[in-house]
């Protein structure tokens, strides 16, 4: 009778350890605060950028540098920008319509700079 209380018991434990695993997200676990410098080559030459992260997200993206066509360029930069504020990653963020490879660039940059606050 022993064994089978223990047997129940541990049954239940290691159910409720895996259900807690599967909801899991690791993205929750947030990032360290600071300011981060990203790069990546955009379509005329590299988009250099710093991310600051504050509360565990990021809360602001500014362009340092950029060589991008004008008119091409403001869009991506908005779209980008504004789609990863208060997020942990700039996987998945909107791009714009026209200028896919400064804005996967952006997106880049941004991630390359999130590496440091892990």
């Amino acid at each position: 009778m022993k064994k089978k209380i223990v047997a129940i018991a541990m049954s239940v434990l290691l159910s409720v350890g895996v259900l807690a695993a599967c909801g899991a997200d690791d993205t929750a676990e947030g990032l360290t605060d600071g300011t981060y410098t990203g790069e990546a080559q955009g379509n005329n030459d590299l988009i250099k950028l710093t991310v600051t992260v504050a509360d565990g997200v990021i809360s602001a993206v500014t362009i340092d540098e950029q060589a991008e066509t004008a008119g091409i360029w403001e869009p991506a930069e908005t779209t980008v920008v504004e789609s990863v504020i208060g997020k942990t990653t700039a996987d998945g963020a909107d791009t714009a319509s026209g200028a896919t490879v400064s804005s996967e660039a952006i997106i880049e940059a941004i991630n390359m700079a999130l590496e440091q606050a892990k």
